[in-house]
């Protein structure tokens, strides 16, 4: 090995994962505390912000396989956060729905979200947070923010 071989903390992929994980873990702990997942979450708060109403409209906005959602759509049901009902204007379609207990859960995970987002991005000011999300979205391959990000306040 000679000094010019690039080391692990030389790579952008490693930094990128390690910042993942300490976002994501503390979330996941903090979520833990209400009996939801990271991944129950997500799909709660797109069906509360009506993002999507539909397990495929909810595959399609978190970028998740179908059956991993319709499986995750499941434990909400098992934990009474969410209901499948049928579309009025179609009987091939399930519209997903949250309980009361869901609607009111919905906002205070938010909430801990949003913490959780400034615990580790409130050094950054509001346009160099919105950089970051912009170089990410091009990384990534996603060329506009999703509904109702247009700009970021925190």
């Amino acid at each position: 090995m000679t000094a010019q071989t690039s080391g692990l903390h030389d790579h952008l992929g490693y930094w990128l994962r390690r910042l993942s994980d300490e976002v994501h873990g503390r979330f996941e702990k903090q979520l833990a505390e209400h009996g939801v997942t990271v991944a129950q979450w997500a799909v709660l708060i797109t069906v509360y912000r009506g993002d999507a109403t539909t397990t495929r409209e909810v595959s399609r906005y978190v970028d998740i396989d179908v059956g991993a959602v319709s499986r995750l759509v499941d434990r909400l049901i098992a934990k009474d956060l969410i209901s499948r009902e049928p579309d009025p204007d179609s009987r091939r379609i399930l519209r997903l729905t949250l309980t009361e207990q869901g609607r009111d859960l919905a906002p205070r995970l938010a909430e801990i979200a949003d913490r959780n987002d400034a615990h580790f991005f409130a050094a950054l000011t509001p346009d160099r947070r919105r950089q970051l999300e912009d170089w990410i979205r091009d990384l990534v391959g996603v060329t506009t923010p999703p509904p109702g990000k247009g700009s970021t306040s925190s």
